[in-house]
């Protein structure tokens, strides 16, 4: 199995507090987390505890932070030959923890540098079967890195996060989007509030040329749709305390998955098992479970 992701890198810092403070607010927090993030990076490193040989695409800076990005990529088992450090500083989110709830602030820094000939060199260049977009990067970067692995054979995942408008071209060139309810209703106009609606919105996607579609709908689940038709995903009960990186989790997991050639609906089963897990800790990639861990969960 064999996954290149190309996206951002970042270094998280988080801090956590019972309550979010309001504006002009100055409150105490309870703990402050340093670590790696963005995510491409999480997803690569989701991929790489799935099991999944993970190749990483993108940019660090010339900072102590780029470090602790290395770091923390080659922590997780995933390839960083494909990480280019350039001037100035590594991506940072800012992210506020509170009551199983978040709030980030990102800037981008090195992952405005990575460019449409290093995403498509790097294309060009690997065996992997399935790559893993996300939106934190230029879109022409996205476009472009979607379009070259479609006519290599590679199967391309997108995860439309954050949400944004995309140009009507890029779906012929996905194999399977993941949005979550609120990137649906804006990429699709379909308000997305329950079950029925979210398939509708998937269904929007196979109209353009995608294969299957998975909205994530929280602890409700997830709707899958494809050429087999539409079915609805149940999500598991568990104690959320940090919902940060669980939708890049589900997102590696999943690539992981059907690089190893698994149907869709195990590797929804699989992804959807992994996130949940990764909620019930604090931060980005520390809170990604490992491919044992994810079993002994589904056991």
């Amino acid at each position: 199995m064999s996954v290149i992701v190309v996206g951002s890198i970042n270094v998280d810092v988080t801090v956590v507090a019972d309550r979010m403070a309001g504006a002009g607010e100055t409150i105490t927090g309870s703990a402050l987390e340093t670590g790696l993030g963005g995510k491409g990076a999480n997803q690569a490193a989701a991929a790489a505890r799935a099991g999944a040989r993970t190749a990483m695409v993108g940019c660090v800076g010339s900072d102590a932070f780029a470090d602790v990005a290395l770091a923390g990529l080659r922590d997780a088992g995933v390839d960083v030959d494909g990480v280019r450090a350039v001037d100035g500083g590594t991506g940072i989110a800012h992210i506020r923890v509170a009551g199983g709830d978040n709030s980030i602030v990102v800037v981008p820094l090195a992952n405005a540098s990575l460019s449409v000939e290093q995403a498509v060199a790097a294309i060009d260049a690997t065996d992997a079967s399935v790559l893993l977009l996300q939106l934190e990067v230029a879109q022409e970067v996205v476009l472009a890195a979607a379009e070259r692995a479609h006519a290599r054979g590679l199967r391309v995942v997108l995860d439309p996060a954050p949400a944004a408008a995309l140009p009507e071209s890029i779906w012929r060139w996905v194999s399977l989007v993941k949005p979550n309810e609120h990137e649906a209703a804006l990429l699709t106009g379909v308000e997305v509030t329950d079950a029925a609606s979210a398939e509708l919105a998937a269904a929007w996607f196979l109209e353009r040329g995608v294969e299957a579609a998975i909205v994530t709908l929280g602890k409700a689940g997830a709707v899958l749709v494809d050429a087999a038709g539409a079915r609805s995903l149940p999500g598991h009960v568990v104690d959320a305390i940090d919902s940060t990186a669980a939708g890049d989790t589900f997102s590696g997991y999943l690539a992981a998955a059907l690089g190893d050639d698994a149907s869709l609906d195990d590797a929804a089963r699989r992804a959807m098992a992994a996130a949940a897990i990764s909620v019930t800790r604090i931060g980005a990639t520390a809170s990604i479970p490992t491919r044992d861990e994810v079993d002994a969960f589904l056991a």
